[in-house]
Order: structure tokens, then C-alpha cells, then sequence
């Protein structure tokens, strides 16, 4: 009996984790942030100019590179939540799915009193699959 209620309760985790995986993200948001990033971009510089140039002359030149380092962090913002979008697609900063499900086999597989145990997932080029 109570092989079967765990075995009903792993099915319906399953179920929940292939539905996590499946289920499609909204793509009005990652637009409407790629749109918001780049007229932010367009407006730092009217924003940083006025403030720096308060600094004397040199301040206007000095907004460039502040400018581009604020618009560097933002569009690496974007780009890591564009990636973050989809953690189980076996890219290089996603879950590692296969490592933890070698994990779990070879703990249950000591739990079981096998002594033949395969040899956990290593990383190749430092990155863990």
C-alpha cells in the first residue's frame, strides 16, 4: 500500500515538473522589457549629461562612459532573464538536470545495498550537464 502511494505521489510530482517545463512564459514580457531597456538607453544620456556637466567641462565627456557602463548593466539584466526563461534546456548556465538525476540514482541505489555504483557526472570544460 505504501509502495503505491508513493508511486501515485511521484507520478503527479512528475506530472507538476513536466508541466513547469512545458508551460509557455508570456512573450509580451520579455518584448515589452527588450523595448523598455533600449528607450531607457536612448534617454540616459539627457538625464547624465546635465547632472555631469555641473562637474565642469570635462563632465560631458565623462557621461559617455557612465552611460555605457549603466546600458551595459541593464541589457546584462535582460540577457540573463532571457536565459533564465528556460532553465532545463541543457545550456550551459541551466540546471544541470543530469548530474542531479545521477545524484538520486546512485543514492538509491545505496539504499538498495548495490555495491556496483556508477560514478557521478563530471564537469566538462567547467560546466556541469
Amino acid at each position: 500500500m505504501e509502495m503505491s502511494n508513493n508511486l501515485s505521489t511521484f507520478y503527479t510530482l512528475q506530472g507538476k515538473n513536466e508541466r513547469i517545463k512545458k508551460f509557455p512564459l508570456p512573450r509580451q514580457y520579455a518584448n515589452m522589457s527588450r523595448y523598455f531597456v533600449g528607450i531607457f538607453l536612448i534617454l540616459v544620456p539627457f538625464s547624465m549629461i546635465p547632472e555631469l556637466m555641473k562637474l565642469g567641462e570635462w563632465g560631458f565627456w565623462l557621461s559617455i562612459p557612465i552611460t555605457a557602463l549603466i546600458g551595459w548593466v541593464y541589457v546584462m539584466m535582460e540577457i540573463v532573464g532571457d536565459y533564465s526563461e528556460n532553465p532545463f534546456q541543457g545550456m550551459a548556465n541551466d540546471i544541470p538536470m543530469l548530474s542531479l538525476c545521477r545524484v538520486i540514482e546512485i543514492d538509491l541505489r545505496e539504499m538498495l545495498g548495490e555495491k556496483d555504483l556508477p560514478p557521478p557526472i563530471q564537469a566538462k570544460n567547467d560546466i556541469l550537464m
